[in-house]
Order: structure tokens, then C-alpha cells, then sequence
């Protein structure tokens, strides 16, 4: 027989872990009547657990969502995972979200088993995040929830957007997916106004409240694969400097040597390539061509001819000075 503090924990352990039970099915595996499972059910909810019940033959419990944010129970591979999760979110771009990680994970790591406290530190003592290469743009985290709400309940939104020259706009548009992509945050939809799908940088993102009225999702684009869609638009599309590139090397070849959000590769023949690319700096543009490792042809825009050329006469310099 259980004791009453250690049998309600292990009641809310079972309503955690599977959606519905009857009381009959609580009470065997807690030992007890259903009399006492009822009981134990009130005194949970006056904790703060919101636990529903419904009658009938097909009745039972189940735990809900509630106005409150009451403890969770996790088993010993969940409070890792989570534990994990808080150290990858406290390195993130969404602006705020590093100082709440912090704090949730103090909280975690102060309850956790000392066996567990282990294999987390050992986590992340034995690993070395490499910083990125550019600094991601900070997000928002009530802008992301807001846009992930009116995706979600199909709401049309109205908001004004800053496109990569800095000019503003109100926007019309049909959410439909959030992307996280090249450490950048996208919302794909329908822009109403134009009459065509888009990919907005969420960063560049500001609502407007209220949301507009409900819709009707349309099919996606890339026959669903909205990872693809947004894969092929911000490899060049939304930002200030765009470049089409003749690689003088196989497609495949090419294409396992570049993230796909830095660019999208086709085949021209069976030696070359065209790679569509872009960044908000030539610099950047530059330095990506230059990890490809395979000679290129460019001819705009302008100023990345201009970047390429200022490198090679440094390279140069560099090379001549060796040999002296």
C-alpha cells in the first residue's frame, strides 16, 4: 500500500503519462478503491493539477491544462532531454529566452539526482559549441509566439514588415509555418495582397493586433514541404546582395560542400553548376565562395566583383611576401 504524499505522486505520474484511464485502472495500479482514487483526484486538483473527469461507462480521468503552471514529474531520460534543451536555448537567438534558460535550468539541476547532475555536466563539459560564424539576428520571443498562435488557428495577420533596404510596408498575410533556418527565423504564408506565397524574416517582423478572421489553409507550396520552400527562397530572396554563381564543378559535388540555406544548387551539365546564393554583406557572399573550393565564374552583382577582386590582389600580396 502506498502512502498518501508518495501516491500522489505516482497518481500524477500515471496521468502524465498516458492520456485517459478509467478509475478502475488507477486503483489497480495503485492498490486502492476508486473511492480513494477519487479522493487522491480532489486533492491534486486543489494543487493546482487540473484533472477531469467524465461519467458513463467509457468515463475516467485525465489531466488538462490549467491556469496555473503546477509541477511536472519527469522520469530520469526526460529530465536529461529538458535539461539539455535549456543549455542549447541559453545560446539562442530569441531575444531574452538566454536569461529564462538560465534560470529554468538552475532550477532543474537544483532537484536533480546527482547521477543525472552527471551526465548533464558531463554534457557540457566534454563538448565545445563552436560560435557561429555570423551572429544570427535577435528574435523576439513574444513576436514568435504570436505568429505561431495565428498560424495555428488559421488567423489572418496584419503587420508591418521592414524589407533588407530598410523600407516599411503593411503586410496582409495567411500564416502558415514558422522555419527556423541558418539560425534565422521565417514565416511562411500567403500574402493576400499579392496573391502568391512568401518568406518573411520574423526578425523584420512587427504585428499588428488584433488578428484579422480565420481562413482556410491552401495547399502549401513545394508540394507540402514548406523546408524546401524556404530553403529555395533565402538561399537569395530577402536579402540586400544577390548572386548567381557558374561553379565549374559537378552539382552533387558542390552541394555537399555548402549548408542549404546558403544557397540552392543546379545542374548545368555534367561539369558545372549554377549556385543562388545571397547575405546581407558581400563579405559574407565571399567568404562562402571561397569555402567551395572549386573555381567560379561571377559577373554580378557588382560590388561582390569588386570584393572577389580586392581578395585576390591581398591573396597575392600575401603569396609574394611568403616567397620573398
Amino acid at each position: 500500500m502506498w502512502e498518501t504524499s508518495a501516491r500522489l505522486l505516482k497518481l500524477l505520474s500515471l496521468l502524465q503519462a498516458r492520456r485517459d484511464w478509467s478509475g478502475a485502472d488507477l486503483a489497480a495500479r495503485l492498490e486502492v478503491t476508486e473511492r480513494t482514487v477519487r479522493r487522491d483526484v480532489g486533492r491534486l486538483r486543489n494543487l493546482g493539477y487540473p484533472v477531469h473527469a467524465s461519467r458513463g461507462t467509457d468515463g475516467g480521468y485525465r489531466l488538462g491544462a490549467g491556469a496555473a503552471m503546477p509541477p511536472l514529474l519527469l522520469d530520469d531520460d526526460e529530465a536529461v532531454a529538458v535539461a539539455v534543451g535549456l543549455r542549447t536555448a541559453a545560446r539562442s537567438p530569441v531575444t531574452g529566452i538566454e536569461e529564462t534558460s538560465v534560470r529554468a535550468l538552475a532550477k532543474l539541476e537544483q532537484v536533480l539526482p546527482s547521477r543525472l547532475r552527471r551526465r548533464v555536466s558531463a554534457l557540457a563539459d566534454y563538448t565545445v559549441p563552436v560560435p557561429p560564424d555570423f551572429p544570427a539576428p535577435a528574435v523576439d520571443p513574444t513576436v514568435l509566439t504570436t505568429l505561431a498562435s495565428a498560424c495555428r488557428d488559421h488567423e489572418r495577420l496584419r503587420f508591418g514588415y521592414r524589407s533588407h533596404d530598410g523600407t516599411g510596408a503593411i503586410r496582409s498575410v495567411e500564416p502558415h509555418r514558422l522555419v527556423s533556418w541558418g539560425r534565422k527565423w521565417y514565416l511562411v504564408g500567403w500574402d493576400t495582397e499579392r496573391g502568391d506565397w512568401r518568406t518573411f524574416r520574423v526578425d523584420r517582423i512587427e504585428p499588428r493586433t488584433p488578428a484579422g478572421p480565420r481562413f482556410t489553409p491552401r495547399e502549401l507550396p513545394e508540394g507540402g514541404d514548406v523546408a524546401a520552400y524556404v530553403a529555395r527562397g533565402v538561399s537569395s530572396a530577402g536579402f540586400r546582395f544577390q548572386a548567381r554563381v557558374t561553379v565549374h564543378a559537378p552539382a552533387a559535388v558542390v552541394a555537399a560542400r555548402i549548408n542549404p540555406a546558403v544557397g540552392i544548387v543546379e545542374a548545368i551539365d555534367d561539369h558545372s553548376c549554377m549556385l543562388t546564393t545571397g547575405a546581407d554583406s558581400v563579405k559574407t557572399v565571399a567568404v562562402y565562395l571561397g569555402l567551395l573550393d572549386a573555381d567560379f565564374t561571377v559577373s554580378e552583382p557588382p560590388e561582390l566583383v569588386e570584393r572577389l577582386r580586392k581578395l585576390a590582389d591581398r591573396y597575392h600580396r600575401a603569396c609574394t611576401t611568403a616567397a620573398t
